[in-house]
């Protein structure tokens, strides 16, 4: 699997409507945690679906940097830069929209990006990816919830029944 474009990115999100688990992290479907209680409640739910699929492996993190200019920001481009892209191609140059990627590969462990994916929840950051090596599952942790791309159909269907509870109550699933 590869993320040359912004398009593969939508047909991952694509692929998740047409029947991959959206896990949400809170079960009444409230976006945002209120309390250091729900907080725990989240971080617990984006952990425990981390250990499923990353425990004992190393992987990546990818945070994504918008700009407008086509160059890493100097003050970026030193810590894990892995490509950019052109999301947006304008004929003026003012309006095109570029996003760098930052991979840092680490070893999974439970609670190792807790701050990370609190951030997350707070809708403070946005758009990390957390994948495998291979890139054949990847979290997508969002304010709200996570998108959870599998390998297999077989493999889904097992991590959306274990989870059952925590899906959204909607036909869409979102």
């Amino acid at each position: 699997m590869a993320f040359e474009t912004v398009d593969g990115l939508d047909e991952l999100r694509q692929a998740r409507l047409d029947g991959l688990p959206q896990q949400l992290v809170r079960s009444d479907s409230q976006r945002y945690a209120e309390d250091d209680s729900e907080h725990t409640v989240v971080l617990e739910r984006y952990n425990t679906v981390l250990d499923e699929l990353f425990v004992g492996a190393d992987v990546y993190v990818i945070t994504p940097l918008w700009t407008t200019e086509a160059e890493v920001p100097t003050s970026q481009a030193v810590t894990g830069y892995w490509r950019s892209l052109l999301v947006e191609d304008d004929p003026d140059p003012e309006f095109r929209t570029y996003c760098h990627l930052f991979a840092a590969r680490r070893p999974w462990r439970r609670g190792c990006i807790d701050e990370l994916l609190r951030d997350i929840a707070d809708d403070k950051v946005a758009g990390v990816l957390i994948t495998d090596t291979r890139m054949q599952r990847i979290h997508h942790p969002y304010d709200g919830g996570a998108d959870v791309f599998l390998a297999t159909p077989d493999e889904r269907d097992r991590m959306r029944d274990r989870h059952a509870d925590w899906l959204s109550r909607h036909p869409s699933g979102l």
